[in-house]
């Protein structure tokens, strides 16, 4: 790999090169834009970083998931180069391509589950979340959506709908579209529960908000993403799962952040065995290019009506290309088990963190997701400040890394599968000085 697989500052971040660009962003560009970390890249692979100034920083966030298989994986640079030397775009829907019906016939097999299958593919994560409420609801006959606290999925009107965080996804863009119960989720750190225990008090409240018979779909994360990593307990999602198969609602299965080797499996459903009816994913698919994808049962995705699914750039060609790169990397590389790698590095560190501030009320996360909550010692009263104390102390330090969680006292760990062991451990040496350093 040509860049230094090393943290390296030679400036303060950020530093000049970057500051100059600052101005002229905020030239240019929305206020309502925001940047997590004020630095501008012109060059990334394997876990590293490069700024403007040259430093090298160490990321943990992979753009949000994003670059699993790494910012420039050989196999995604390749299929890319020669696809936009062949054609950039025809829309599939004026002229077809094989590299639209090669995707789907990959997410066909690596999807849960052995049952027929078809898929249609989008743009975005929040555009598959709508598409596949469109196809659940044609389906069913049904308009009712059900969603869980915490959940977050998208920023079109429907998914912020859906999402429950208001700050700032939400704040002042309503009137919001109808037809959207939410239902308590599995929240071991918060509600003590059993798997089967909290999907019944789920199922109580949806019973009653709505009921059954007017739900069309259930909607959930199988590991919540930017509500905080939270993991719900062994036994929620197939009880969910089997309470909509009783009742004819549609199971999706959010794994837009989880999928695609993150958790240690192809896709979180795998863990406990559940196969939904829907699958919506994107980010982690094409290598960082926009792509995403509805994939589920045939007699389901054939239920809308010709012409009722599409977009002018879905499954866009040079994005199918590079998610047929990144499938190859993800196949070539055994990439599954290289995130339970990451994740058992990440656990024993976050593990001995944990044990050392009482600030850190749980560690949580499944493979190369990761996370911990911070809260007031002996309590679960969030703690937001010290959380952005450490983050920044982070940041100043040469690692990206993210926060999230409805009350913004989370840490997400999402450092790309291409990211070495050496590493990973510097990373989380400079999460352990930045606990450190702002502990008080």
């Amino acid at each position: 790999m040509s860049i230094a697989q090393e943290r390296r500052l030679v400036t303060e971040i950020p530093g000049p090169g970057s500051l100059e660009r600052l101005d002229r962003k905020k030239a240019h560009v929305a206020d309502g834009v925001g940047t997590t970390l004020p630095v501008f890249i012109v060059e990334a692979g394997g876990g590293v970083l490069v700024d403007v100034d040259g430093n090298h920083l160490i990321d943990l966030g992979s753009g949000i998931a994003v670059t699993t298989v790494g910012n420039a994986a050989p196999s995604v640079v390749r299929n890319v180069q020669e696809q936009v030397a062949k054609f950039t775009h025809t829309c599939f829907m004026v002229t077809p391509y094989d590299g639209y019906v090669d995707v789907c016939a990959a997410l066909a097999e690596l999807t849960p589950g052995d049952h027929a299958k078809k898929s249609a593919l989008f743009n975005s994560g929040a555009e598959a979340v709508e598409n596949a409420v469109k196809i659940a609801r044609v389906a069913t006959g049904r308009d009712a959506v059900g969603v869980f606290d915490h959940a977050y999925h998208g920023r079109t009107n429907l998914t912020m709908a859906m999402t429950a965080k208001n700050m700032p996804y939400k704040n002042g863009f309503g009137p919001f579209a109808g037809e959207v119960y939410r239902a308590p989720m599995s929240y071991p750190l918060r509600d003590g529960l059993t798997g089967e225990q909290a999907a019944a008090r789920a199922i109580d409240v949806l019973d009653k908000q709505v009921g059954a018979a007017n739900l069309a779909c259930l909607v959930i994360e199988p590991i919540q993403g930017e509500g905080g990593f939270v993991v719900p307990a062994p036994g929620f999602l197939p009880a969910l799962a089997a309470w909509a198969e009783e009742n004819g609602i549609v199971f999706i299965a959010d794994e837009i952040q989880t999928g695609f080797c993150r958790t240690g499996d192809w896709f979180a459903c795998d863990h406990e065995e559940v196969v939904p009816d829907l699958v919506t994913t994107a980010k982690g698919m094409a290598g960082g290019l926009p792509l995403a994808a509805v994939t589920g049962r045939a007699e389901l995705m054939d239920s809308v009506h010709v012409g009722g699914l599409g977009g002018t750039y879905g499954g866009n060609p040079v994005a199918c290309a590079a998610a047929l790169g990144a499938i190859e990397e993800m196949r070539t590389e055994v990439l599954d088990a290289r995130a339970r790698e990451l994740g058992a590095i990440m656990a024993t560190r976050l593990g001995e963190l944990a044990a050392q501030h009482e600030v850190i009320a749980e560690v949580r996360g499944r493979g190369a997701m990761m996370a911990i909550e911070l809260c007031a010692p002996g309590t679960t009263e969030p703690d937001p400040v010290r959380t952005a104390a450490v983050s920044a102390y982070c940041h100043q330090n040469g690692v990206v890394t993210l926060t999230c969680g409805t009350w913004g006292n989370v840490f997400r760990f999402l450092p790309p599968l291409a990211i070495s062991d050496t590493l990973l451990e510097e990373a989380f040496d400079v999460v352990a000085e930045a606990f450190a350093a702002t502990g008080g």
